[in-house]
């Protein structure tokens, strides 16, 4: 089983940045769809295996998703952040059902204050 672990997170004011890494045990080279979710319910970026992104219409224009497959890692960057982004933040796989399709990790507190 894959485990991830994500990281990144942190305090900041509304209008600052934060970069996400999650970091997989094995290999994301064959996974089809990575994704970032707002607690475990949201999905807010997704990133294919040939590098095509999907967002959120809440978080288009100031999110970026990318990934490593070298590093087995999928990253998010995020700018302007409001206080509505505050949660925290997990990433997965995702099925053919785009369902999360491995065990969540510990995800990474975000907290954007006004």
């Amino acid at each position: 089983q894959v485990q991830l672990v994500e990281s990144g997170g942190g305090l900041v004011q509304a209008g600052g940045s934060l970069r996400l890494s999650c970091a997989a045990s094995g290999s994301i080279f064959g996974i089809d769809f990575m994704g970032w979710y707002r607690g475990k319910r949201e999905l807010v970026a997704t990133i294919t295996s040939g590098g095509t992104t999907n967002y959120v219409e809440s978080v288009k224009g100031r999110f970026i998703i990318s990934r490593d497959n070298a590093k087995s890692t999928v990253y998010l960057q995020m700018n302007s952040l409001k206080p509505e982004d505050t949660s925290v933040y997990y990433c997965n796989a995702l099925d053919r059902n785009y369902a999360p399709a491995w065990a969540w990790g510990q995800g990474t507190q975000v907290t954007v204050s006004s």
